[in-house]
C-alpha cells in the first residue's frame, strides 16, 4: 500500500505593503477628482453666484478654451452627454478622456512599482504638445465665430 499523495501547497505571493504606499497619491488624486465632480454635480454652475466668472469671458466677451468646462462636468455628472458637448466639446472629447487615460497609466505604473520611463512619453514630445496646442487654438477661434450654425456643436459657456 502506498502513502497518500499530498497536494502541493499553492503559495500565494505575499501582499507587498509598499504597493499601497505607492498608489496613495494616484488614489488620493482620484478621490479629490471624484469629490470635486460630485460637488459640481450638486451645485449647478448654470445658476448664478456659485462660481467665479471666467476672466477672459468677463474682460473680452470671448469664450476661452476652458469656458463651459464646469457646465460640461455638471452635465456629465447628471447624465446629460449632449448638454456636456454643447457646453465644451473639447473638454468632453479630448481633455477628460486624456486625463482618465493618464491617471490610469499613473496608477498602473505605481501599482507595479515600475521605474520612471527612460524616454519621454508621447505627451512630452514636442510634436504632441504642438499638436495639442494647435487643437486648442483652432477650437477657441472656431467657437468664437458667431453666426455659423455648423460650429454650434463646439459649445459655449453662454448657457
Amino acid at each position: 500500500m502506498s502513502a497518500p499523495i499530498a497536494a502541493p501547497e499553492v503559495q500565494q505571493a505575499p501582499v507587498d505593503p509598499s504597493r499601497w504606499r505607492r498608489v496613495r497619491l494616484p488614489l488620493g488624486t482620484a478621490a479629490l477628482a471624484l469629490a470635486a465632480t460630485a460637488y459640481v454635480g450638486l451645485v449647478d454652475p448654470n445658476a448664478p453666484g456659485h462660481y467665479p466668472l471666467c476672466p477672459t469671458k468677463y474682460l473680452s466677451g470671448l469664450d476661452c478654451p476652458g469656458c463651459g468646462g464646469l457646465r460640461a462636468v455638471h452635465s456629465l455628472a447628471t447624465g446629460d452627454v449632449r448638454g456636456a458637448l454643447d457646453h465644451n466639446a473639447l473638454a468632453v472629447l479630448v481633455v477628460l478622456p486624456l486625463a482618465v487615460v493618464l491617471w490610469a497609466r499613473w496608477f498602473v505604473r505605481s501599482w507595479r512599482g515600475d521605474p520612471p520611463p527612460t524616454r519621454p512619453a508621447w505627451w512630452e514630445r514636442p510634436a504632441a504638445l504642438w499638436t495639442f496646442l494647435a487643437v486648442i487654438v483652432v477650437f477657441t477661434v472656431l467657437r468664437n465665430i458667431s453666426g455659423v450654425p455648423a460650429l454650434a456643436w463646439l459649445g459655449s459657456s453662454a448657457g
